[in-house]
C-alpha cells in the first residue's frame, strides 16, 4: 500500500557545488528525476519544490515554488506541506542520492505509532532534518515560527513534539550512514557517481521523466 505524498527539495545554486543541485546527473538522467520515480513505487503523489518550476515540465511530478521566499529549509516544507495530499509527508534533499526504502517504511511505522508531527533521526547531537517526514498540522506553526524572523530548522523542531529515531536504531538500516549522503561538492558527487556506475546503476529503473 502507498503512503501519501513525497516532496524532493530541489534548492537553489550551491556555492560548494559551483552549480544548482537540481542538475546533478548520472548518466543521461537527472538524479532529481530517479529519486522522484523511486519513490512513486511507495507515494501517491510527488512533488518537487523548485524555484525552476520549467525545469520540469513534462514530467509526472506536482512541482510548485516557495510561497515563502528567503526562508530556508522551513519554506520549503512550507510549501511541501501545503500541497500534499496526505496528512503525513515525506521530505527528501535534491542532494541525497541514496533511498533506503526499508528505511522509509520503518519512519512510517513511527509516524503511525507516535502521531508526533515530525519523525527525524539522531546523529550523535545533532539530527537528520531530511529522509525525514513531517506533517501538514505544522503548516500555521511554521508560518508564525518564521513571522518572528527565525529560520533555524533545528531550533523549530525543539519547538514540537517531534519524534527521534535513535542513531543506533537507524544504523541497523544504514551501517555506514549511506542514506543520509550529501553531495556538497564535485569530489563528493563524483565520487559517489563512480562507486554507483561501478556496482551497476540502474538505468532500466529511470523512465521518460528522468532524461536530459
Amino acid at each position: 500500500m502507498k503512503f501519501g505524498s513525497a516532496v524532493i527539495l530541489a534548492g537553489g545554486k550551491s556555492r560548494r557545488m559551483g552549480f544548482d543541485k537540481q542538475f546533478l546527473q548520472i548518466k543521461d538522467h537527472y538524479l532529481l528525476c530517479w529519486h522522484g520515480e523511486q519513490l512513486a513505487t511507495m507515494f501517491d503523489q510527488i512533488i518537487v519544490v523548485s524555484n525552476t518550476p520549467e525545469l520540469y515540465r513534462g514530467t509526472p511530478f506536482v512541482v510548485v515554488s516557495d510561497e515563502l521566499r528567503h526562508q530556508g529549509p522551513l519554506g520549503g516544507i512550507h510549501i511541501g506541506l501545503k500541497t500534499a495530499l496526505s496528512q503525513n509527508v515525506y521530505f527528501l534533499a535534491c542532494d541525497m542520492p541514496n533511498i533506503n526504502l526499508d528505511y522509509i517504511r520503518r519512519m512510517q511505522q513511527c509516524v503511525s505509532q507516535s502521531h508526533a508531527p515530525a519523525c527525524v533521526t539522531r546523529y550523535g547531537d545533532w539530527i537528520e532534518p531530511f529522509n525525514a517526514f513531517y506533517s501538514r498540522v505544522l503548516i500555521s506553526a511554521i508560518e508564525a515560527y518564521l513571522a518572528t524572523g527565525r529560520h533555524s530548522l533545528f531550533d523549530f523542531l525543539e519547538t514540537c513534539e517531534t519524534f527521534y529515531i535513535p542513531e543506533a536504531e537507524a544504523r541497523q538500516y544504514s551501517p555506514d550512514w549511506k542514506m543520509f549522503l550529501n553531495l556538497n561538492t564535485r569530489e563528493d558527487f563524483e565520487k559517489w557517481r563512480s562507486l554507483s556506475l561501478a556496482h551497476g546503476f540502474d538505468n532500466a529503473a529511470c523512465g521518460k521523466s528522468c532524461r536530459r
